[in-house]
């Protein structure tokens, strides 16, 4: 879920992502609160920081508490206010965030979230809970649908490869007995290349696990696992031997699981929908 909107008793509120976890805008949500408040208001408060503190010391390592025990001994003041900003420059806090653009405005962890939705309402706070959990859900379905679509995609994929092989191999060298023996073979070599271990190695080594080794496949491999069937289609036709093709496509796999595991391209992959609704 990079960017998404939820709609809580009328108010659009939206959610971000950020390192992985869930950061909602207070800003959308401070609408639903009856009155003129800003969320310096809610930040002052001393429960507020407590809590707030609390959260840093469990998830920051690099919170500074010297800053933090001086604005909380202020908290008290009649004259005490402090922004979002201000509080994160000098405290290092990443349980708020600042954002300017189309998504802009003032963020919180999903923690501090719901503590801010207490302070608007405790009715606020409880349909934030049941649309926060609903949206979670979609996006868990979506994952799947594009788990599913993806998988279809490599099968896709594998059916060029193994026409490939019926066209250059296949009519040269074997018998009919023979043929399940190429396919599978040659499907090996795509698994040793990027799995490191041939089907039969995986199956006897995890007996207790249903499918095969690619239906427990992540995003990344599938990915990857794509581009060695169509590039091993390639190779077939250009009349490479299977030892030729196996040290290719592992060079091939490592560096391209490299570049997918250093990079934010999957990540871009798995956040945008393959299927739209209209």
């Amino acid at each position: 879920m990079a960017n998404s909107v939820m709609i809580v008793q009328g108010v659009e509120v939206k959610v971000t992502a950020r390192d992985g976890e869930d950061y909602i805008n207070l800003t959308d949500m401070l609408r639903a609160k009856d009155g003129d408040f800003f969320i310096s208001d809610w930040l002052r408060n001393r429960n507020t920081l407590e809590y707030i503190g609390i959260w840093e010391e469990m998830n920051n390592p690099n919170f500074n508490y010297g800053e933090f025990a001086t604005i909380k001994n202020q908290s008290g003041l009649n004259r005490f206010k402090i922004s979002v900003k201000e509080f994160v420059a000098q405290t290092n806090a990443i349980s708020l965030q600042a954002k300017a653009g189309r998504y802009g405005g003032t963020y919180a962890h999903k923690d501090i979230a719901l503590e801010f939705a207490m302070w608007i309402s405790p009715e606020f706070k409880l349909y934030l809970i049941k649309e926060f959990q609903r949206l979670k859900q979609q996006e868990a379905n979506e994952s799947k649908l594009e788990w599913s679509v993806k998988h279809i995609l490599s099968k896709a994929n594998y059916r060029i490869h193994t026409d490939a092989i019926k066209d250059h191999i296949i009519p040269a060298l074997l018998n009919t007995k023979q043929h399940t023996f190429v396919y599978s073979s040659e499907a090996d070599i795509l698994n040793q290349a990027l799995f490191g271990q041939t089907a039969k190695q995986w199956k006897d080594r995890n007996p207790n696990l249903k499918g095969n080794m690619r239906d427990h496949a992540t995003v990344e491999q599938l990915t990857v696992l794509a581009a060695l069937e169509s590039q091993n289609a390639l190779l077939i036709e250009q009349g490479y031997s299977q030892e030729e093709r196996l040290a290719m496509l592992n060079r091939l796999a490592i560096q391209q699981m490299s570049s997918l595991l250093q990079t934010r391209a999957i990540e871009e992959l798995k956040e945008k929908p393959l299927l739209i609704e209209e």
